[in-house]
């Protein structure tokens, strides 16, 4: 830089910007110092040999972008010195699996007892709820059931983690948590099932089988009012579907009104209002598809209909409830096998008086039973205080029904379903 002041020619250029332009010595120097100025023989020279390095890097680096077993060798090199300058113990955990958290692993698993009107209103209650009575004894209020008399139809414990499937008179399956059944007082009605399922016009729930989940060793075991009984694999329910899927085919004026999830092997009690029953074997009715229509299962008088249907276990009795609160228990082996189809025999007596059979059960003497009238009155009473007796037999009272009223569903409630 010394060098290039000295020079003769920068002496002639700054004389020239200080005469032209009326600059001081100072500022004309400083502008003779920017970098045009710079650009002698020996900056050129270190430019030329920078450009050179430049060429050569450039090369390199498309090299290396040409290939890939380069680039990953690189990017492990700089790992493993990342991991040699850094490297300390892991503060997380990294899992393979990724957890989702559901509505229902935050609820808690207890027993609950649901009910379902004539009308359509659903609720469920803590077992708890109904206290035991002896058998004859009045009851209390389950659900009021209002000016319109609506009749609780239906009524049976679950665990409140357990599906609930609805069938309903026309054949057709809807699905439900038994969580998302609303919790209500003894006094409520309950929540309308329109407003939680979606059911046609005309459709009323005949039955709701709880189930805790779906397999291809279980069936559901469905009959009709008219007699017909029909038998479809478990996992052909397992797709839900918003409006509900076709369980059964049913012929005219027919309805669905029992369903059973059974194993495929068990014998099978079907019984009728007029008090008549009929026991087979389920192998007689061969697996069929949700839209088939079934068989015959029992051949009914006229007037007569089917009330219920329940599969047999060693050490129960087969307990049998009339409209007027009457009903006893009877020995399996008085039920003699048959062939589907037959005419069945006597269950229980009901000439004579306008008591019909509501309901049947399969009964352990350390079970207990919930029993619910027309108006809504509910009693709880344990198994081993209703007499066993014979099928040809009017039975003993076990509910006192008050005038105009009449029994009209029966629910059991097995031992480990009871909170002590």
């Amino acid at each position: 830089m010394k060098l290039i002041k000295e020079a003769d020619n920068v002496d002639v250029a700054r004389q020239g910007l200080m005469q032209q332009y009326q600059l001081s010595e100072l500022q004309a120097n400083a502008i003779l110092d920017m970098r045009l100025q710079k650009l002698t023989s020996l900056e050129t020279s270190k430019l030329r040999v920078e450009h050179e390095e430049l060429k050569v890097k450039i090369g390199e680096l498309k090299e290396i972008l040409a290939s890939e077993s380069k680039i990953y060798s690189i990017i492990r090199q700089e790992f493993i010195e990342l991991k040699e300058k850094y490297a300390d113990k892991r503060k997380t955990e990294i899992m393979q699996d990724e957890e989702i958290i559901e509505d229902e692993d935050l609820i808690k698993e207890e027993k609950v007892v649901v009910t379902i009107t004539h009308a359509g209103y659903i609720k469920k209650l803590p077992v708890e709820t109904y206290k035991q009575q002896k058998r004859g004894g009045q009851g209390i209020i389950g659900a009021e059931t209002g000016e319109d008399n609506d009749v609780v139809k239906n009524v049976f414990t679950t665990s409140n983690l357990n599906y609930l499937l609805f069938f309903t008179n026309q054949g057709k399956v809807h699905w439900l948590k038994a969580y998302e059944v609303p919790t209500a007082s003894r006094y409520a009605k309950g929540k309308a099932i329109v407003n939680l399922v979606r059911l046609a016009e005309g459709e009323k729930i005949s039955t709701i089988l709880p189930v805790a989940k779906f397999n291809d060793q279980e069936c559901i075991t469905m009959v009709t009012k008219k007699g017909v009984i029909k038998k479809t694999n478990l996992n052909e329910f397992a797709n839900q579907r918003q409006g509900g899927i076709r369980a059964i085919s049913l012929i005219e004026n027919d309805e669905l009104v029992a369903v059973e999830l059974t194993p495929g092997t068990l014998d099978i009690i079907i019984a009728t209002k007029k008090g008549i029953a009929s026991r087979f074997n389920e192998k007689d009715v061969r697996a069929m598809g949700r839209s088939a229509t079934g068989v015959r299962a029992i051949k009914l008088e006229e007037g007569d209909e089917v009330i219920g249907m329940q599969t047999t276990a060693e050490g129960t009795t087969l307990l049998t409830i009339k409209e007027d609160g009457y009903g006893k228990r009877t020995a399996i082996d008085e039920y003699r096998q048959i062939h589907r189809g037959g005419k069945g025999i006597i269950n229980i007596k009901t000439e004579g008086t306008d008591d019909n059979v509501v309901g049947i059960l399969m009964v352990k003497d350390d079970d207990e039973i919930i029993m619910m009238s027309q108006k809504g009155i509910v009693i709880r009473t344990a198994v081993k205080d209703i007499s066993i007796i014979g099928r040809n037999t009017q039975g003993v009272r076990l509910m006192k029904t008050k005038e105009k009223d009449k029994v009209m569903t029966v629910a059991k409630v097995m031992k480990s379903d009871i909170v002590q």
